[in-house]
């Protein structure tokens, strides 16, 4: 794991946590053009689901999982992910887990992102972030938008007890396709907020690195911790 260190205050002070601190995100790409530029052409790629020429623009030794042997063999074969390759149980969903991997690719690759001490560019920007060793970071998420509401119930009706705008929240038992989930603020604050705008800190992240010609590849993509 690159990081740039930023701190975060203690999360799991006790009994309360600590003061709430928001880290908004800040594109560092527009730095050097010739990323912009690589960046663009890639993410029109992968929208376009071109999958010789998103294989083509990774490295090598692409990093893809920890413990696989990463590589753009690797690379294509999530990308194109034959069933039989999946546990039978998972096999009639080939197609739906296809297309989340390729997705998370598209949203990985449009965040902002951050230059770390070697050169390499980081995606999103909040992987940037050092968290307290006494947090579990399988349960520490980030809101990646501004002025996120954070309600009193998991619905649209519920009231509002207030606006969230690039904080780490707290889940301790995630729901996976759930519209809303059941948060804790720093400061120990309750609540629910709409999934679309809480990613996980072992989410998804890639880095793009610049070759010894100057050419620009991507050299990671990978989740967990």
């Amino acid at each position: 794991m690159k990081l740039t260190p930023l701190l975060i205050a203690a999360l799991l002070a006790t009994p309360a946590l600590a003061n709430r601190q928001t880290f908004p995100p800040v594109d560092e790409a527009e730095q050097d053009p010739s990323l912009q530029a690589f960046r663009t052409e890639l993410l029109v790629s992968v929208a376009a689901r071109d999958i010789n020429r998103v294989v083509g623009s990774s490295c090598p030794d692409i990093y893809l999982s920890h413990g696989g042997s990463g590589g753009p063999e690797e690379f294509q074969a999530n990308l194109t992910l034959d069933p039989e390759t999946l546990d039978e149980s998972l096999r009639d969903h080939a197609d739906e887990i296809r297309d989340a991997y390729w997705a998370a690719l598209e949203d990985t690759l449009s965040q902002p992102g951050y230059f770390d001490d070697q050169g390499e560019f980081w995606m999103p920007y909040q992987w940037k972030l050092t968290l307290p060793a006494s947090l579990d970071p399988f349960v520490a998420y980030y809101v990646t938008g501004e002025n996120v509401t954070l309600r009193q119930g998991p619905s649209r009706s519920d009231s509002v007890l207030g606006q969230i705008s690039h904080e780490v929240v707290i889940i301790s038992d995630y729901q996976e396709g759930a519209d809303y989930q059941l948060v804790r603020l720093t400061d120990g604050t309750p609540g629910y907020m709409h999934s679309d705008f809480l990613w996980s800190m072992v989410g998804y992240r890639a880095a793009l690195v610049k070759a010894e010609n100057g050419d620009w590849q991507l050299c990671t993509f990978v989740t967990g911790d």
